[in-house]
């Protein structure tokens, strides 16, 4: 199971393993991508990755979460992330981009934050200053061109960030939001700015083209989002064109999830069940048994995030546990185990 293909639209996968998007921290002002971002996202090609989703790309500078993170508001910021792209698919993999704004989470020093309502994520950091829907507009602009951008660059697939308790995360959830226009108050109006985000996008995608969106199924604190809250909102805004969901928890407010091996599992059920939507599930997921139950459970691709840090060959070890006969990397084929 964990190591069938699976298809969506024109992207087909050889395995169910998912990278993550896991910020590197190692870009400078200007957010290109460098040697560093090509070692870490190639050798995971190399080790077999099915899908490599690359790590929250701002959508303009303001939209980072610090200083040091790609961004793709730019057309001179597209070489150094095609060289990735290109490197990856000789390698095997397919790759996936995460767009992103921070919103009220961006450390970026020398720009002020922004988000739906003015109100601090926590006492260390800044205040934002609430968004005008004529600004609100124009960030939906941003994620469309910035979707282009990744089109030209030559991804397999965008994903959307509304997880995390950034920005569109912070629109979705009742704990952030306090508008008392179109765009706050009920889910219809909270999932809003994700739907014209969604439309914006599709606009600008070959029409063959999967466009994830990571969401953040429970907000952990009370008054905040439930999967099955999120699943209702999904299905308000779904057949604009979503066709992967990607199941993520916390990070609206500092109050963290309890986590332990497989502990998100539940939720990426969940919001399967209730949009129809294939998912993509995981949490401190390392071992290749486990990682093929969640399979087996109706989850139908898998993140490996931090045992994807460790060891970026796990497809590898993963297969020889499982007792798939894979194709190895040839260079590789005498360490091979058998």
């Amino acid at each position: 199971m964990l190591f069938s293909d699976f298809t969506v639209k024109n992207l087909t996968l050889k395995n169910r393993i998912v990278m993550p998007p896991m910020c590197m921290y190692r870009a400078d002002k200007e957010a290109l991508a460098n040697d560093w971002h090509f070692i870490h996202y190639v050798t995971r090609a190399i080790g077999q990755v099915g899908l490599i989703i690359m790590e929250a790309t701002g959508v303009e500078d303001r939209g980072r979460i610090t200083s040091r993170d790609l961004g793709l508001w730019h057309d001179g910021q597209v070489a150094g992330i095609k060289r990735i792209v290109d490197a990856v698919h000789a390698n095997g993999s397919k790759i996936a981009i995460q767009l992103n704004h921070a919103g009220r989470k961006s450390e970026v020093e020398y720009l002020d934050p922004v988000g739906p309502s003015a109100i601090a994520y926590s006492d260390k950091y800044r205040t934002p200053r609430e968004l005008s829907r004529d600004e609100i507009k124009e960030i939906v602009g941003l994620f469309a061109a910035a979707a282009r951008r990744a089109v030209t660059a030559g991804f397999d697939a965008i994903e959307i960030h509304g997880a995390h308790g950034y920005l569109i995360s912070e629109f979705l959830s009742p704990l952030t939001n306090k508008r008392q226009d179109e765009y706050g108050g009920s889910p219809e109006n909270r999932v809003r700015f994700l739907g014209e985000v969604l439309k914006a996008v599709k606009g600008v995608l070959p029409n063959d083209m999967p466009l994830i969106v990571r969401v953040s199924a429970h907000d952990i604190e009370p008054g905040g989002n439930t999967p099955e809250d999120m699943a209702q909102m999904l299905n308000l805004v779904k057949d604009i064109g979503i066709d992967l969901v990607n199941v993520s928890s916390g990070g609206v407010t500092p109050v963290a999830p309890k986590s332990y091996p497989s502990y998100q599992i539940p939720y990426a059920i969940t919001i399967k069940e209730k949009t129809g939507l294939p998912v993509i599930g995981g949490g401190l997921v390392n071992d290749p048994l486990q990682a093929e139950q969640i399979v087996k459970s109706g989850v139908d691709l898998v993140y490996i995030g931090r045992e994807l840090l460790r060891n970026p060959y796990w497809p590898l070890h993963a297969a020889f546990i499982l007792r798939e006969d894979i194709t190895w990397p040839e260079p590789y084929l005498r360490s091979k185990l058998v």
